[in-house]
């Protein structure tokens, strides 16, 4: 995972791309076992930080992503960047591998 000393407030996301905050992950199961490192799986959720302009459909206009700063989401286990900004995993993505909204 990369480490960078930005803050998630500097980095803008060009074209279709987002930046989430990702969800911390579980700690313990439902009955209270605590987890080691090598059993946890890969959090699928985040919140949405910065969002780029947007894409260009066949016209030449731009269309803007469907999320926006501040909606919790559902991505892809597999897809985008992952990143360290401010000792706080982020991770940035093409909004196609937004699968839902959580609300």
């Amino acid at each position: 995972m990369a480490s960078l000393s930005l803050s998630a407030s500097t980095l803008k996301p060009l074209g279709d791309r987002v930046l989430l905050k990702v969800a911390p992950q579980e700690e313990k199961t439902a009955g209270g076992i605590l987890l080691p490192d090598a059993a946890k799986e890969k959090p699928q959720v985040g919140e949405v930080v910065a969002v780029g302009p947007g894409s260009f459909n066949d016209k030449g206009d731009r269309v803007p992503p469907e999320v926006a700063v501040g909606s919790k989401v559902l991505y892809s286990k597999y897809a985008g960047t992952e990143l360290k900004l401010a000792d706080t995993e982020h991770i940035l993505l093409a909004a196609k591998d937004i699968l839902a909204v959580v609300e």
